[in-house]
């Protein structure tokens, strides 16, 4: 047990206290208690945490690319892309050889691509100046690109048993609740510190993460079927029904969404796809290929132009999107003025190549072109 964690929880508690805390205040963990804690979330992890594909490694290189995948994008989501990435750069020598638009390309449908650069970037940085070898240590790890503190630990304590704590969101939300106090960030990984098991540093931090994810959830946690609640401040509280409803941690952004509407056109022919190249100075997927679009519908159009409409998301924008089948290309007449762009033809047999957007990907396998 380090240093940290042999003081017991209760006073670390105290000197967190501020005048604006709640008055219950979690003071029932013990030192002794607490090896009983760690020793309960272990075991409700080994018995029902998820079975996904890098839990089953301690490969240095599986673990980071599921941890940058992981990054404000869905377990599910990341599942098919993990797995064919994994199939096309196999080692980080393999990525670190492969040119950015391959790897954009691979990472097309998950967004925020400037992870893939900053993965691509880190990959080189190894392969230069560790000789292909992952660093075994956190502060050594954050001297790559893309990787930041929670990154590096996660590395570090899965892949090297480094016993070191990770905060993310969930974790943050498990700390809040089961302290019952507001913690500012560096309060909050001083106790996910005190808290770790270092004799199973990797499985306790992904064990913490698990238990946000799953059980102590954003709106409707799942406290009945916890298995730290007996420690945990909210269940203590005489107001936990209240704090349930309206658990402390930051606002969620749902409020700040922003709906747009726009309209894209599908021109197909001679077994291509038109397609537009995002100006690689714009900040949001520079470089990426994509489908004509325009924020106006356009003039005169047609009944038989309108295929289909879509829902898609980005950051913090819903967009409805109108896509529109078969309109005339850029070199004929066009009474459809938003469309006045030029584009290129790509073979679709080289789509899978090139660095496509998401909303791109979406629509093309609905029309079943890939």
């Amino acid at each position: 047990m380090s240093i940290v964690s042999a003081i017991p929880i209760e006073t670390r508690l105290a000197a967190s206290r501020t005048t604006t805390a709640p008055s219950s205040i979690n003071s029932a963990v013990s030192a002794k208690d607490l090896a009983a804690f760690r020793r309960a979330l272990l075991r409700w992890y080994d018995k029902h945490r998820r079975d996904l594909p890098w839990r089953e490694t301690r490969d240095p290189y599986r673990i980071w690319l599921s941890e940058i995948m992981l990054q404000q994008t869905r377990v599910a989501a990341v599942l098919d892309h993990y797995r064919i990435f994994l199939e096309r750069f196999p080692n980080v020598q393999a990525l670190a050889a492969a040119s950015e638009d391959d790897v954009l390309a691979a990472w097309s449908g998950l967004g925020y691509y400037r992870r893939a650069r900053m993965l691509h970037q880190a990959a080189q940085q190894i392969a230069k100046q560790h000789g292909g070898c992952f660093p075994q240590n956190s502060e050594a790890l954050l001297a790559l690109p893309g990787i930041g503190r929670y990154t590096a630990a996660a590395i570090a304590s899965i892949a090297f048993a480094e016993p070191v704590a990770v905060v993310d969101g969930n974790v943050e939300r498990v700390l809040q609740r089961f302290l019952g106090i507001n913690l500012t960030t560096p309060q909050i990984w001083q106790h996910a510190q005190a808290l770790l098991a270092s004799s199973r540093p990797g499985d306790f931090n992904q064990a913490m993460m698990e238990l946000g994810a799953t059980v102590c959830a954003p709106r409707e946690p799942r406290c009945p079927t916890c298995p730290v609640r007996n420690w945990c401040a909210m269940q203590q509280s005489q107001q936990s029904m209240e704090r349930r409803a309206r658990p402390p941690g930051p606002p969620t952004n749902s409020s700040r969404q922003v709906k747009k509407e726009i309209w894209c056109v599908l021109n197909q022919r001679d077994g291509g796809i038109r397609l537009v190249q995002r100006s690689k100075k714009t900040s949001l997927m520079p470089g990426m290929w994509e489908l004509p679009q325009s924020p106006e519908p356009p003039r005169r159009l047609p009944v038989c132009a309108h295929w289909r409409t879509f829902r898609h998301s980005i950051t913090v924008t819903d967009y409805t999107v109108h896509v529109l089948r078969d309109m005339p290309s850029h070199n004929e007449p066009l009474p459809y003025t938003p469309f006045a762009v030029k584009g290129k033809w790509i073979a679709i047999d080289r789509i899978p190549q090139i660095p496509i957007t998401g909303l791109t990907r979406k629509i093309l396998k609905a029309g079943g072109i890939i």
